[in-house]
């Protein structure tokens, strides 16, 4: 059962159960704003050692608190049900990605591949509480109106229900809808288009600071949850924000990554004898041709403009909530879902491998189309390991690179200009939200009995009263595509199967876990396996028990083989 710290920033508020909204409230509270970026590096922003224009972004993560410890699953959708339930993504519905079920997951509990009903929402429990409720963006967490955002506890809501979705509303229609590769989207429940041209990060804050403004003179404290799709591929975006990065990328992304990781240095973001983790799977930029260098420039150059206009929309909603006097009450937090993706990407993954299947959809990635909405590509391995560096690995993966993310809050109450260190998880943002908000978590919800948070409040983080919210017994394990990590105070295993050679998605690991101290190696780049097998049984142990626990589903093990 989650509990109220006794906290400035609970608005000195005592801890009651989660009540109707037309309950009276004893003091003001706080209104929410919860931004997520898709697919962003680690280092893209400026506050965190990137070059792409985020002025908005910066703004707040310098005014407020920055975590380098934050860390969400390896992707989008297990995040999200994290984020929004605060409890593993195995109980809460999405032990894998739906589009990822095998056979042996099918039907299983937590691997609906929805938000399912062992949970309660942030939002339901927020609107149960009092608050106003709205978000725009993508929701991923399931595609019925049973299981959409209004039917979660969002008063007011556009959602993109897929994982992704052509950034001007160009895959609604014709071939990609005879593909099974359209987007979907929903206004309040029902099925709606998204306008075709318009752009995504556009769109989606155009209908945020609506939803704001109609609540502009409603009494209750609001939470506003606004999750973007970029910089999440296809790379798209207006070409007026391309023009910007023109030429930026010439030198490769080893030159970027090398600028990216000593200006984190001055930052104070990392140590300042921090070395990066090897790249894997990726070319040396001097071995690629003129031509290949020009197209993976501009695969780049589109990226930064995704995430230059993802902060152009932020600065557009904190300019609403200042005009509307809701700034100064506003707690702001923000975080990345997932680490880069790294994947080869040129078409949705419904065609590929099908001849002409591309051509069908219109696609078009000559290099001077790129970024426009007819081409589909993503930026590769090269520059996703270039913006997750110093971490090792990329979206998909539970290393850190896969996992570590950026992430900051700001606004009312938060103890601002400063770096927080310690070990933070997604999980811990709902009951955060909660305990700020003078609530605490019932035991059920609309008769049915919901799990209690695992994540813990960082009330004691935004006060700087601490930097770690977990001893250093606590384990904490995750998996995701069989590949599996505990980590444990300063120590950290990981287990990434042989999968196959194809860089990332399948890429293939060790097939055997491994070891790593992240308080001296926080790359992972020194295998302790070997040197500390006492400590490596320990935490593998662990991990079997989070298994047992979430009711995790590995592969069979050959027969006769002995699990490892």
């Amino acid at each position: 059962m989650s509990t109220l710290l006794t906290s400035p920033l609970a608005a000195q508020t005592s801890a009651v159960p989660a009540a109707p909204a037309t309950a009276p409230q004893e003091a003001k509270r706080p209104n929410f704003l919860v931004i997520v970026a898709d697919d962003l590096g680690w280092s893209d922003l400026g506050a965190f050692g990137g070059e792409i224009a985020t002025p908005n972004l910066d703004a707040l993560a310098t005014s407020g608190v920055r975590f380098t410890g934050f860390h969400t699953a390896p992707t989008c959708s297990p995040t999200r049900s994290m984020l929004l339930s605060g409890v593993d993504n195995h109980e809460a519905g999405i032990g894998t990605m739906a589009e990822s079920l095998g056979p042996a997951q099918i039907g299983r509990p937590g691997y609906e591949g929805y938000l399912n009903d062992r949970v309660a929402s942030i939002a339901e429990l927020l609107q149960q509480g009092g608050y106003r409720t709205v978000m725009s963006g993508k929701w991923h967490l399931g595609l019925t109106p049973e299981r959409g955002p209004a039917a979660r506890g969002f008063e007011r809501s556009f959602a993109l229900l897929q994982g992704l979705g052509n950034h001007f509303g160009g895959d609604q229609d014709g071939a990609w809808k005879k593909a099974k590769a359209n987007s979907v989207y929903r206004d309040d429940g029902k099925v709606t288009r998204f306008p075709i041209g318009r752009y995504s990060a556009d769109y989606f804050a155009d209908r945020l600071i609506g939803f704001l403004d109609e609540g502009a003179s409603d009494a209750r404290p609001f939470f506003a949850y606004l999750p973007f799709t970029t910089p999440h591929w296809p790379m798209q975006a207006p070409a007026e924000t391309i023009a910007k990065y023109k030429g930026r990328y010439d030198a490769g992304y080893e030159a970027l990554r090398q600028k990216r990781l000593a200006r984190q240095k001055e930052l104070g973001l990392v140590a300042l004898d921090q070395q990066p983790h090897a790249p894997d799977g990726v070319k040396p930029w001097d071995s690629l041709s003129p031509e290949e260098k020009a197209l993976e420039a501009r695969k780049m150059e589109v990226y930064a403009a995704m995430v230059d206009r993802m902060d152009q929309n932020v600065g557009r909603v904190i300019a609403e909530l200042k005009r509307t006097g809701k700034y100064e009450d506003t707690v702001i937090v923000f975080l990345a879902d997932n680490g880069p993706e790294g994947s080869e990407i040129d078409a949705p993954f419904q065609v590929r491998g099908v001849a002409g299947g591309a051509k069908k959809l219109g696609i078009d990635n000559r290099l001077e189309n790129i970024g426009n909405a007819t081409s589909y590509v993503g930026y590769g391995a090269g520059w996703a390991q270039a913006n997750s560096s110093p971490s090792w690995l990329v979206k998909g993966y539970p290393t850190e690179g896969g996992t570590r993310v950026t992430a900051f809050a700001s606004g009312k109450g938060v103890v601002g200009n400063r770096i927080a260190r310690g070990y933070l998880s997604v999980t811990d943002v709902a009951p955060t939200l909660l305990a700020l908000a003078g609530l605490s978590q019932p035991a059920s919800f609309n008769g049915r009995p919901i799990l209690p948070f695992e994540g813990k409040s960082l009330i004691p983080v935004l006060e700087n009263e601490t930097a770690e919210v977990r001893g250093p017994a606590e384990p904490v394990g995750t998996e995701l595509f069989y590949r599996r990590a505990l980590r444990k105070g300063d120590w950290k295993a990981v287990y990434i199967p042989k999968t196959g050679s194809a860089y990332p998605r399948d890429g293939a690991g060790e097939g055997k876990w491994q070891l790593f101290n992240l308080a001296t190696d926080p790359a992972e780049s020194k295998d302790l396996a070997a040197s500390h097998a006492d400590k490596l049984a320990e935490l593998v142990a662990d991990w079997d028990s989070y298994a047992n626990a979430k009711g995790v589903i590995l592969p069979a093990a050959p027969a006769g083989a002995t699990p490892k």
